[in-house]
């Protein structure tokens, strides 16, 4: 718990207030530095080309290692274009980086056992993305059926521990976009850890109260969540307030205030289920306003400070470290970072965008002051 210690007041001089946890934090005047193990991006979506380029060295600005998404166009099916994919990316990095990608592999109807055992073998892939195919941005090449068609790649995944991260959402267009998560738990990933309950499942981007409380019901170690920022800070109404709002959208799309409610009460309870996946989604500003925009939401570069905001919010930032830098790192059977990093209470404005040579990038909460600012100084 978090002690606040308010020191006598002498003349001339300002009062220091200490707060006392797991992770040191000082309040000197009105200066507030609390400084947390190195985070890890647990979701992050890189690109590729120009676009990796532009945003690799924004998310390698605060985070150790990110598990990086394989939908590419081509997607990222086999261990040697996960191999290749990894070193695109590590030329992509600003020198002296200590950003660690994690590659994954995307999950098809054809996907063999032998490719995981392969991908296993390589230390270079950490999971496997199932996308019901049709989900969400390039996944038309996903999963159609999941226990007709992968049963002998989940029986080695269960061998090789290697972890399933799942879009948690059916495809079905008679279903309401609102609902796809609730009737994808009851009718795929429910059964799905009754069928392998040791298989590790990762449920990626929750937005619902329903995907809340099936994560709970799991066995503690075996099935996990990671956590947005726009999840835990908007709903749905933030798509259309003022007209509509392209750059707050993305899939799953954002659902109602008693669903954000519930995801704000899990992840600052500090329960060890639920941890960092900004599911930063870059795109060009041309493709975001547009009569058929993308989904996906650019916040890698604010996504620490809006963090901070969530749990500030919550009476709970003695249990951030933990989300942000233990949890995930925890489940996936890796070290915790080494390195620090400072949470300074500063205000700083969000940029109205980020310009490069082929476009802008609109970010999160852009052109509005944010109260956190992360600094390794």
């Amino acid at each position: 718990m978090i002690k606040t210690l308010v020191l006598p007041c002498k003349a001339l001089k300002v009062p220091t207030a200490r707060f006392e946890g797991p992770s040191q934090s000082k309040y000197k005047g009105i200066r507030m530095e609390l400084t947390i193990t190195q985070p890890d991006d647990w979701h992050l979506h890189l690109r590729d080309g120009d676009l990796l380029k532009a945003v690799a060295p924004l998310s390698a600005n605060h985070f150790g290692r990110a598990i990086v998404m394989p939908n590419l166009k081509p997607p990222v099916t086999t261990t040697a274009a996960a191999v290749a994919y990894q070193e695109s990316i590590l030329k992509a990095l600003p020198a002296g980086s200590d950003l660690t990608p994690l590659m994954t592999l995307y999950l098809t109807d054809t996907t063999s056992p032998s490719e995981i055992k392969l991908a296993r073998e390589s230390g270079a892939v950490f999971g496997v993305k199932l996308y019901p195919a049709g989900a969400t941005t390039n996944s038309q090449d996903g999963v159609t059926d999941l226990f007709g068609k992968c049963l002998p790649v989940l029986e080695e995944m269960v061998e090789q521990q290697m972890p399933l991260l799942v879009h948690g959402e059916v495809t079905d267009p008679n279903i309401d976009i609102f609902d796809r998560e609730k009737v994808f738990i009851d009718t795929v990933l429910r059964p799905l850890i009754e069928r392998f309950p040791l298989l590790k499942v990762v449920m990626e981007h929750i937005t619902t109260a329903d995907a809340v409380n099936f994560v709970e019901s799991c066995k503690e170690g075996s099935v996990a969540a990671t956590v947005t920022p726009q999840h835990l800070l908007l709903n749905r109404n933030a798509l259309f307030q003022g007209g509509l709002q392209p750059h707050n959208y993305c899939l799953p799309v954002l659902k109602r205030e008693i669903h954000r409610e519930a995801i704000v009460s899990a992840v600052t309870s500090g329960s060890k289920r639920f941890f960092l996946g900004t599911d930063s989604a870059p795109h060009e500003r041309r493709n975001k306003e547009s009569s058929c925009g993308c989904a996906g939401i650019f916040n890698a570069p604010v996504a620490l400070s809006l963090y901070a905001k969530v749990f500030e919010e919550a009476g709970a930032l003695d249990k951030l470290e933990a989300f942000t830098s233990f949890n995930g790192p925890d489940f996936y059977g890796l070290p915790r970072n080494a390195l620090k990093i400072k949470l300074v209470k500063t205000q700083w404005k969000v940029p109205d965008s980020y310009s490069f040579s082929f476009g802008d990038i609109i970010p999160m909460f852009a052109g509005n002051t944010l109260n956190w600012q992360p600094s390794f100084d």
